[in-house]
């Protein structure tokens, strides 16, 4: 089983031809509503890859609420573990420009009230991947995490937004996910964490794993990008499953760059995430090889 502890935002999503400057007002091609947020995209990535999801998280009690949890619903994760606070519901602001890039401000609103003693001792275990990101409170993920670490949970940290972690709170996660902007506020040295596996984002050049002093390389193939939103999500979300039904490091890797690539390819985070069967279409091009040492 996959847990998921994070956010849950509605997107508000304006495509534009390009971004505009400070001060620039520019027209808007369209603009969609769409359920997002991290915790909300890793869970139902994972869940469209295959893996039973539970998620954790809070939500508002405003007319933004019902359409944030929509998709998760329709999609099979279970939700029991969404709360509701008297406060307005997550939400992020989103422009895309013609080439698919994108720049967001996201508002936590009720993420900021995610509560990790929501998720019971019963769900964690040796067997369960445990999946977090960054867009929630950072001393509810450390409480979680070290829970999760002393049932012997298998956890993945997406360390995005990026902010500093400890070497304490390294110490007990088993995959660490940065994109190339975030490693150096999140990557420690090898000897601090020698256990920890290192995965980082490349974009439309794929992801490398670190691992034991050996490096991987899963290469993304080629595809028609139309919008870039939740492509890491996918990432997480699909390489979350792959661990779940016990897949390789390396092989993870791939259904992840497989799941990123394809969410590149349809509008809105959610709404473009892939299923297993689109992602085991895609994954004998999606290519894998060990770099050099050093």
């Amino acid at each position: 089983m996959v847990i998921v502890f994070g956010s849950i935002n509605l997107d508000l999503v304006t495509r534009v031809a390009r971004f505009p400057t400070p001060g620039e007002t520019v027209g808007a091609e369209s603009f969609a509503t769409y359920p997002g947020g991290k915790g909300a995209n890793q869970a139902l990535a994972a869940a469209r890859a295959g893996a039973a999801v539970r998620l954790y998280g809070a939500i508002g009690t405003d007319a933004f609420a019902d359409a944030a949890l929509a998709l998760l619903a329709a999609g099979g994760v279970d939700l029991d573990g969404v709360k509701r606070a008297a406060v307005p519901t997550g939400c992020a602001t989103i422009l895309v420009d013609a080439h698919g890039e994108n720049c967001i401000a996201v508002a936590s609103g009720a993420n900021a009230h995610a509560d990790p003693e929501a998720v019971p001792d019963s769900v964690l275990t040796p067997g369960t991947v445990v999946v977090l990101q960054q867009e929630v409170p950072a001393h509810a993920n450390a409480v979680l995490i070290a829970r999760a670490h002393r049932a012997g949970a298998r956890i993945i940290l997406n360390a995005a937004p990026a902010r500093p972690l400890s070497i304490e709170l390294l110490r007990q996660v088993d995959v660490l996910v940065v994109n190339e902007s975030e490693v150096s506020a999140s990557v420690p040295p090898a000897a601090d964490a020698p256990a920890l596996a290192v995965v980082i984002t490349l974009g439309a050049k794929g992801a490398l794993l670190r691992l034991a002093g050996k490096t991987v390389e899963a290469i993304a193939p080629r595809v028609a990008v139309a919008d870039t939103t939740g492509a890491g999500d996918a990432f997480v979300g699909a390489m979350a499953a792959a661990l779940d039904a016990c897949a390789s490091p390396a092989d993870a890797l791939r259904h992840g760059v497989a799941a990123g690539s394809l969410a590149c390819t349809g509008a809105g985070a959610q709404p473009a995430l892939p299923d297993k069967n689109a992602i085991a279409a895609l994954l004998p091009l999606v290519t894998a090889r060990a770099l050099p040492d050093g």
